[in-house]
């Protein structure tokens, strides 16, 4: 990897025990040094799911690239037990010299794709498995989540809301990863300087609990912001509020906010009376729990945007993407976990998409030991992103984004129905060559 910015967080204590452990035992065993290939990948899809998202890997890469150990932080695990000397001066030089190649973000995944392969010794590549499955699962729990509640919007943007139903550091990697899935813009400040996604925001029903008047809330926002600001109007009586901001910021004010109630009802509603008042460009936001079958439910309604929080930070009930980092390959030698519920194929896979004339994916070809047979209208899934420890150019967030909504096209269509079925298409495995 390049060398490290002494000023960047090492990351070498997001890890867990047991991994030291496995590195300890193996340097005083031998094994240490061993050719090894880990494959990330997901034995199933949350229930009733089509496709997953895979979200987070420029996250990872970057943790990749910053994990190591200080001497304060080797210190403390001696001390602690966690390690011994031998295993503390391996430690002290680490640094990830093997192999990643894996899925682009923003690429679909089904049940057995190798979203992610890992290859290096033993010792440098175990100690990854917490830091990769944690970064993965998260980011593509919610990326997964997000493109459903994309699709469902149609047209409409979704701005992501949730940072205050998750953990700080959460918030800021949900909104990537909800942008990255089609989202608009977040809510998140932290994620438009990281990452440069589009932030928007107001005021919260404690800014209009604040005056005296409801009345006085809205001329000081629209004195402070202009009439093209977004006005909350359900803090009291929802057909008052909207009398009373159409009477402050004018025909011209740029969208009212409703965040509780009957949306559709109330949506409707609005509409109407907005229209009488002669605010007809004047948009509509709804918010308040919604998740994606709630989205879909207001496809009729008149509606202009959404904003979405809890439901997309935890995965609108799959918190997680499933994924799971199994050893399948050791000095070239293919190895599988045989045990029940929880088996795995062995030897390092490469995978492909196949394609009718029309460009309608038609399944996922996965081979171990060899790469699928071609033809035409096969499609590669796996990139390299980190070659000999030396991390390579990967796309950005906007190419992500951008090739998400082009795969996304080319899934059936009963593929993205938000009903309970089948992965968009089967994953198929090849016998070796």
């Amino acid at each position: 990897m390049r060398s490290q910015d002494t000023r960047q967080a090492r990351t070498g204590l997001l890890t867990d025990h047991y991994e030291l452990t496995m590195v300890r035992a193996a340097l005083r065993d031998g094994t240490a040094d061993r050719r090894c290939v880990f494959e990330v990948f997901t034995r199933r899809l949350p229930e009733g799911r089509r496709y997953g998202v895979v979200a987070g890997t420029s996250r990872l890469l970057e943790a990749i690239e910053a994990f190591g150990y200080d001497d304060d932080t080797l210190a403390r695990l001696l001390a602690d037990g966690v390690v011994d000397e031998d295993t503390c001066r391996w430690l002290r030089s680490y640094r990830f010299s093997g192999d990643v190649t894996g899925y682009a973000e923003g690429e679909v995944f089904f049940p057995g794709s190798p979203v992610l392969t890992v290859e290096g010794t033993f010792a440098e590549a175990v100690l990854l498995e917490t830091l990769t499955l944690s970064v993965l699962n998260h980011d593509s729990a919610v990326a997964s989540a997000a493109a459903r509640m994309a699709y469902a919007a149609g047209t409409r943007p979704c701005i992501e809301m949730g940072s205050r139903r998750t953990h700080e550091e959460a918030a800021v990697a949900s909104a990537r990863a909800a942008y990255l899935a089609g989202f608009a813009s977040t809510s998140n400040l932290a994620a438009g300087q990281r990452y440069g996604v589009p932030t928007t925001g107001t005021a919260a029903h404690s800014w209009t609990l604040l005056h005296d008047r409801e009345v006085d809330a809205f001329r000081a926002q629209v004195g402070a912001l202009g009439s093209s600001t977004t006005l909350l109007v359900d803090t009291y009586d929802i057909a008052a509020g909207i009398h009373s901001a159409i009477e402050v910021a004018g025909t011209d004010l740029g969208a009212v906010r409703i965040d509780s109630g009957d949306l559709t009802v109330l949506a409707q509603q609005a509409r109407e009376q907005l229209d009488s008042l002669g605010a007809t460009r004047t948009r509509i936001v709804l918010s308040g729990d919604l998740d994606e079958y709630g989205l879909a439910a207001l496809a009729t309604a008149p509606v202009d945007a959404y904003g979405v929080g809890t439901s997309v930070v935890t995965g609108s009930g799959a918190p997680t993407a499933g994924f799971v980092y199994k050893l399948v390959e050791v000095d070239g030698r293919a190895v599988a976990k045989r045990s029940e519920d929880k088996a795995s194929r062995g030897g390092r896979k490469t995978a492909v998409r196949r394609h009718r004339p029309t460009g309608t994916a038609t399944e996922e070809a996965i081979r171990a030991q060899g790469d699928p047979s071609a033809s035409d209208g096969d499609r590669a899934l796996q990139i390299p992103f980190v070659q000999s420890g030396r991390l390579l150019d990967v796309p950005s967030l906007e190419q992500s984004r951008d090739h998400l909504q082009q795969v996304l096209t080319t899934l059936p269509w009963q593929g993205l129905a938000l009903s309970k079925g089948e992965p968009a298409i089967p994953t198929t495995y090849e016998g070796p060559r």
